[in-house]
This record gives C-alpha cells, structure tokens and sequence, in this order.
C-alpha cells in the first residue's frame, strides 16, 4: 500500500462522489456549482489526518471541468485521468464491479498506489477556447455526414439538407470567428499562431488546434512532446519476445490535426519532403514514415517556439539518413 492519502471523485452529469483513502466515509454531492462548493468544504474541512494529499478524477468529455476549477484554491493537488488507465488497474484489481461510489473508491486507490502527476488545469480563456475547438470538430463532422447523405438522399429530401448544410457552415463560421477573437485577445497566444504558419504545411486549422490544444509547445523536450501526442514509439518486448515498436495513446486530436498537416508538408515542405523520402528509400512503410514526419514536424516547431525563431528551410535540412523505429 502506497502511503499518501489520496482522494477520488466519480464524476456523472448529476453526481460526484467522493471517496478518500484510508479511512474516511464516501460522500455524494449534487453536479452542480453548490453542489461543487459543498465537495471542496468538505475537503477544507477534514482533519489533517484525513485530508488527501492527491484527488484523482476521471476525465469524462467535460463533465469533469466544473469540480476540477472548484478544486484550484483548496491546494490539494489533483490529477485528472484517462479512465482506460483506471479500468485496467481496476481489473489487475479484481474490481469487475461497476458503481459510481466503487469507481471513486477505485479511483482512490490508483491515486494512492499510482500516485498520477497533477498537471496545471487550463484557465478560464483556455477552457473557452477548448470548448470552442471541439464544437468546430463536431460542426466539422456534421457537414461531412451531411455531405454524404446528400449524395444518395431522394430528391425531395436534398432541399432540407441543402438548407442543414448552410446552416451548419455558418455555425462553423461563427465558431471560427469567435476562436481567432479569442487568439488575438491573448497577445502570446496571436505569436505563437503567426509563427506556426511560417511553417509550409500548416494552415489557420492547424495553427489554432496547436494553440489551443497544446500549450506544452516550446516547454518539453521532443521525447516528451511526441509522447504527449501519442506519436512515440513504445517497446512491445517480453522475455525471448520482440515486437514491433508502436505508438498508442496521446491526444486524438492534436494528433489527428498534425497528421493532416505533415500530408500537406510532406507535398509542399522540402526538409520534410525529403525526410520522407529518405525513410521511404530506407523501406519504411508509408505510415511509418509518415509518424516520423510528425515527430520531426513536432521537433521543428519546438525548436522554433524555444528560440523565438520563424521557419527556415535551411535551418531545419536534413542532413544525415534518419533512422526511427
């Protein structure tokens, strides 16, 4: 057994629910900001033999985000989790079982055992803009299922979803417009959007995902960076067994903006062109070479972020046959 004192919050769209290890009693409170003012009363007002020294809670698709910036003045650190991770510690656990107050005493016990790093929560203009970002997403994907089924709709459906489709273009408009208000309101955040587009390849979509969706930029090393995108490959070796290095994990979505990208690059971007070609030349697979490109994407713009620099070709050449796995 770990020896900090670590808390879980179960989080659903009308409850939290709290368990604290070791000893305290688990407690449901509403989701709601009194509700959420209630949770951080009673953390402030446990005993100092009670009070965890970490809360642990799930990330559910924003459900979470009201009781985490509740959380910011009680100084009890928290971590906010994948909840893969915690169903497989559950399961390694014996823990099949699934209820919100077991889940938080689950929770619980990973922050006791596994001990997450707490990271630093987005302010309120980060919040707004993540918001933002992933109502373009879901605009974005309206209009493609749209799209499609205008393509194969019986003629007298095609007028409405001609009109759904300007309808939706507008509200993506409207979003676009809003997220740019929000970069220019934020003189770090406009600096580092207009150096990101000096780099061929990435455009205003690209540029504002990167802003909004990873602030880490310029502050990590290319390890750790790519980790967090989920474009490093990890070891699958055990005992007598090698397998093939992969990547897994990360942010989806970053990811997914960057792969777009580094297509468009790997066109029109000679340094990054001519990393592909050499790895291509080397026999590797098109999707390997094309993570890599990613990665090499990835360490150019933090290079560059690090060094207050715009994009040059010739600074970020390569020079040598790359080798990755």
């Amino acid at each position: 057994m770990g020896e900090r004192r670590a808390g879980g919050i179960d989080v659903s769209k009308r409850w939290l629910d709290l368990a604290v290890r070791p000893a305290a009693k688990p407690e449901r409170f509403a989701n709601t900001a009194s509700g959420q003012a209630a949770l951080v009363a009673h953390v402030q007002g446990l005993s100092t033999a009670q009070r965890p020294e970490l809360l642990v809670v799930e990330a559910t698709g924003g459900l979470e985000h009201g009781v985490v910036a509740a959380l910011v003045g009680t100084q009890v650190p928290v971590a906010v989790v994948n909840p893969r991770q915690v169903r497989d510690f559950a399961r390694c656990l014996g823990r099949l079982a699934k209820t919100d107050r077991l889940d938080a005493q689950v929770l619980a016990r990973y922050g006791e055992q596994i001990g997450p790093e707490p990271r630093p929560q987005p302010d309120a203009a980060r919040q707004e803009a993540q918001g933002l970002a992933a109502r373009r997403r879901q605009l974005v994907e309206m209009l493609t299922m749209e799209k499609n089924r205008l393509q194969q709709a019986p003629a007298r459906t095609r007028a409405g979803i001609r009109r759904h489709l300007e309808f939706l273009r507008g509200e993506l408009a409207d979003v676009e417009r809003q997220l740019a208000e929000l970069i220019a309101a934020a003189p770090a955040w406009q600096a580092t959007y207009d150096r990101l587009l000096t780099v061929t390849g990435i455009g205003t979509v690209t540029a504002t995902l990167l802003v909004v969706e990873l602030p880490e930029l310029g502050r990590l090393d290319r390890k750790q960076i790519a980790a967090l995108v989920g474009v490093a490959p990890f070891n699958r070796d055990s005992g007598a067994l090698r397998g093939k290095r992969s990547c897994w994990g990360g942010r989806a979505t970053v990811r997914t903006g960057l792969f777009m990208a580094t297509r468009s690059a790997i066109r029109f971007n000679p340094p990054i062109r001519a990393f592909y070609t050499r790895l291509i030349d080397a026999g590797k697979l098109k999707s390997v070479a094309s993570v890599a490109c990613i990665r090499k994407l990835l360490l150019i713009i933090t290079t560059m972020l690090r060094t207050n620099t715009d994009w040059d070709p010739d600074r970020f050449r390569p020079t040598a046959t790359p080798t990755p796995a």
